[in-house]
């Protein structure tokens, strides 16, 4: 019999194991960690191969937006690329069935591609077969710190066993936060979050951190505002 990797914990009581099952993490629990990313990005992309003159030729910058997407119970968080030179959009989300992290990236020609994984220790790693190519790539999302992320892109010849090679980087800022400033403001209701955006309902101001976490409360508050209480009260 097989459980899911986080469904089981062992609670001790006087020497004795007890079992108790916890309930599936949900798709926003599972991306709360990455609430980093949302916001407007500026980024800076460089290519690994060819001399330094084409590297410095091959230069180019771009902005990524993210943001909050809600359906029903279902959350994800959505890039939109702006000048971008390999992606032109994508969506970030969490399978609760395999317990794993996907990412769809939308090329300027609008092709797809799905790469699937794991994050752990603020880095992302995800990674897909491409048949057509006869390789295997995968995309790397580093977490720096609350106003600095990198991506890179690699590959390596399908099955090899060889390392992967890095094919470009991207390195982003967040726009408009200094570097040296310290994370700070009130907890977005809906993802805990930075909360930048105040939303107000039955007389009361509440914070979130994105148009899309903004809508989601106002669609129920309640809900959130009950959530919010429990998670207060369990602190306490």
């Amino acid at each position: 019999m097989t459980f899911p990797a986080v469904a089981v914990v062992l609670l001790l009581s006087a020497g004795d194991k007890v079992p108790a099952v916890l309930p599936p993490i949900t798709a926003r629990e599972a991306l709360q960690p990455m609430n980093v990313l949302v916001g407007s990005w500026k980024g800076t992309g460089y290519p690994e191969s060819g001399t330094k003159e084409e590297r410095a030729a091959g230069l180019w910058t771009e902005t990524v937006a993210w943001a909050w997407q809600f359906k029903g119970d279902d959350a994800w968080l959505a890039a939109t690329f702006v000048k971008g030179k390999h992606f032109a959009a994508g969506e970030l989300r969490y399978s609760v069935e395999k317990a794993a992290y996907q990412f769809v990236a939308v090329a300027a020609d609008k092709t797809k591609r799905t790469f699937t994984g794991t994050l752990k220790d603020k880095v992302l790693t995800l990674e897909r077969a491409d048949t057509a190519a006869g390789e295997d790539q995968r995309l790397v999302f580093t977490l720096l710190h609350h106003n600095r992320h990198l991506y890179r892109f690699d590959t390596r010849a399908a099955g090899s066993a060889l390392g992967f090679v890095k094919k470009f980087q991207v390195g982003a800022t967040k726009e408009g936060v200094p570097f040296a400033e310290v994370v700070k403001g009130p907890e977005c209701i809906v993802t805990g979050g930075v909360g930048t955006m105040k939303v107000s309902y039955n007389g009361k101001d509440y914070y979130v951190c994105c148009s899309g976490c903004r809508d989601e409360f106002k669609a129920d508050p309640e809900k959130y505002i009950k959530e919010a209480l429990l998670k207060a009260n369990e602190k306490k």
